[in-house]
């Protein structure tokens, strides 16, 4: 008799490096815009006129980052979030136990959020993907016209929101005042307890950004999921990757300048602002994917390809890093770095961690809260080791 393996996650020799790759690309964005805007300074500082005085250096890789990276890595993520979701879905289709495995995997994840949320940092992406994904699950069990309509519903509900905020969402100009102003006198000396009682009474004030952008997190998952199920990533269409590059990027850095000019009205720039982020966010996942499948491009990108296999442990770690750089508990460091030297010191950890994964990862399957994750998920302790994994 023949026994049936249970199920379990996709081998390491299975996976698609080009995806691998822009995962961890987009890490570093990821990386680049928490440490600039969250971590080093409050998160509310960016929203209020009055700015701190900055050298010329500082201005200019602000100046950047919010232009051509902020909301853009962000919204990369969650298109591969997607991708990811629907390969998971394809992958189990003769599971009778498919939707079960996959509605554990995001409950997990939800898991790790709140943990991530309320121990650890309060700028936790997890908690938000983990939400959306339990929205997108029912979805894909659908055709495919049906991710891409819904893809369309909830990009029109985020458009429709930039001229129509919801009423009382976000916080007053008064209370993100009061707030810049109480992280700057707790995070650089206090204590872990200190810390962990402010980061919690900024949930509050934080929360409201993540409502903003759920209809769009939730878009672009079921778009990645889209683009995943039209093929275009299973044997890609180099002319067509690069021509979307091409022209995402083009139209997006119009719509972001034309958004960031101050003589553009309030509703129509945030307007231009949400399309061209995500015109960019497509056409740098295109220009990426391109490049990652040629030869030459693949020698260069493929050293992202391991961090990328181990963005879920990378990205905890950098919120563990960060956190006792920045704040009392460690270096506290909080707002005496500005900008360059901050991006500085987190790209030296960003080179670290490529270089620390892809040691892990040449003796074993999965980063370690990637193996937690699918065990728990599975329902089974998976096989760690490259060594046991060859028995």
């Amino acid at each position: 008799m023949v026994h049936e393996a249970p199920p379990g996650p996709v081998s390491p020799s299975g996976r698609i490096d080009s995806i691998d790759a822009l995962r961890g690309v987009a890490l570093l964005g990821v990386l680049a815009i928490n440490l600039v805007t969250e971590f080093r300074v409050s998160i509310f500082e960016q929203f209020l006129s009055m700015a701190r005085p900055v050298s010329a250096a500082d201005r200019a890789v602000e100046t950047f980052l919010m232009l051509f990276v902020n909301m853009k890595a962000f919204a990369l993520f969650s298109l591969l979030f997607g991708i990811g979701l629907a390969i998971q879905f394809e992958r189990l289709s003769e599971n009778p136990r498919r939707a079960l495995l996959l509605l554990r995997r995001l409950i997990v994840l939800l898991l790790f959020g709140l943990i991530h949320l309320g121990l650890i940092w309060n700028g936790d992406i997890l908690t938000e993907y983990a939400l959306a994904g339990l929205i997108v699950l029912p979805l894909l069990f659908g055709p495919r016209w049906l991710l891409g309509a819904g893809a369309a519903v909830f990009l029109g509900v985020y458009l429709a929101m930039q001229f129509w905020p919801p009423a009382g969402l976000f916080p007053t100009f008064t209370s993100m005042q009061l707030a810049v102003q109480e992280a700057n006198r707790i995070y650089p000396t206090g204590s872990f307890a200190d810390v962990l009682a402010l980061r919690l009474r900024e949930i509050p004030l934080i929360a409201p950004l993540h409502v903003f952008v759920f209809p769009r997190t939730i878009a672009l998952f079921l778009f990645g999921a889209f683009v995943w199920r039209c093929g275009i990533l299973r044997k890609p269409h180099q002319p067509l990757l690069f021509s979307t590059a091409i022209v995402c990027i083009s139209v997006g850095t119009s719509l972001v300048l034309a958004g960031s000019n101050p003589t553009a009205a309030a509703a129509g720039g945030r307007l231009a602002t949400a399309i061209g982020t995500i015109a960019l966010a497509v056409g740098y996942g295109a220009l990426i994917i391109a490049t990652a499948n040629l030869p030459r491009g693949n020698a260069i990108l493929g050293w992202f390809a391991p961090l990328g296999r181990m963005a879920f442990t990378n990205y905890l770690a950098q919120s563990l890093i960060f956190g006792w750089i920045f704040y009392g508990y460690g270096l506290g460091l909080f707002g005496s770095l500005g900008a360059a030297n901050a991006l500085v010191l987190g790209l030296s950890i960003y080179v670290a961690q490529l270089i620390a994964s892809a040691w892990w990862l040449r003796r074993y399957r999965y980063g370690p809260i990637e193996w937690l994750w699918r065990t728990l998920m599975y329902g089974s302790v998976q096989r760690m080791s490259e060594s046991a994994a060859a028995h």
